[in-house]
């Protein structure tokens, strides 16, 4: 079986109703994106940033994956499966998709502001006051601007694997996820999924300027013909 990666981002979620990751103002629901999704924002104003997360994580609670999202673990009956995701919502794993890791973090996780290795689910609100057991403060489990991406590595030996690699819903200009693609081989077919694409086809990448539930049904006729 071919080994299929597959990297996506918030246009892969944009579909269920979650918002892109930030508005062409530069805003994040109104916010600066560094008050609310950096370490600095966060000792500074903990309680916004607690509230920014908790109010997404109530959002994600009442959406479902898209077409795009069913779709793609549906392929798991034709290829082994690889997906590598930006986005820190659970709906890959919703719609079914098993192997599933997140560069950026989980939003339905919290950690300790300590100790990075105490990690666990989180469904409700994380509030000022709730702790560790070693007695410091809990935080959303997602990376924030300034933080190491401590899944990269992972996502590079994936991407190394990888006898196609399938782009969706991603300007490709986040880094280091950016950088991912340059680690395929240079005989890998790569597949580009996005309305406003930030590339063009050439001999080595296709692009399908659809957004992700009409890209992925172009993506599958080209893959399983």
């Amino acid at each position: 079986m071919k080994h299929l990666v597959v990297l996506t981002g918030a246009g892969m979620s944009a579909e269920s109703g979650i918002k892109t990751f930030r508005d062409a103002d530069g805003l994040w629901e109104g916010h600066d994106v560094m008050q609310v999704a950096s370490p600095q924002g966060f000792s500074q104003n903990p309680e916004l940033v607690l509230d920014f997360y908790n109010q997404r994580r109530k959002q994600l609670l009442e959406v479902s994956p898209n077409d795009a999202h069913l779709a793609l673990a549906a392929l798991e009956n034709n290829f082994k499966m690889s997906i590598i995701t930006q986005n820190i919502d659970d709906l890959h794993e919703r719609a079914g998709s098993s192997n599933v890791l997140h560069l950026h973090g989980e939003l339905l996780k919290a950690k300790s502001t300590k100790d990075e290795s105490h990690i666990v689910s989180w469904t409700k609100d994380i509030n000022l006051g709730d702790l560790c057991p070693n007695g410091y403060q809990m935080r959303p489990h997602v990376v924030w601007f300034g933080e190491a991406v401590p899944m990269i590595e992972k996502a590079v030996d994936i991407c190394l694997t990888a006898d196609i690699l399938l782009i969706i819903g991603t300007s490709m200009q986040v880094y280091p996820a950016a950088s991912l693609m340059h680690y395929v081989a240079d005989d890998i077919p790569i597949y580009f999924i996005d309305p406003n694409p930030a590339m063009t086809s050439n001999n080595k990448i296709t692009v399908i300027p659809e957004k992700a539930s009409t890209g992925m049904k172009l993506f599958e006729k080209l893959v399983t013909s």
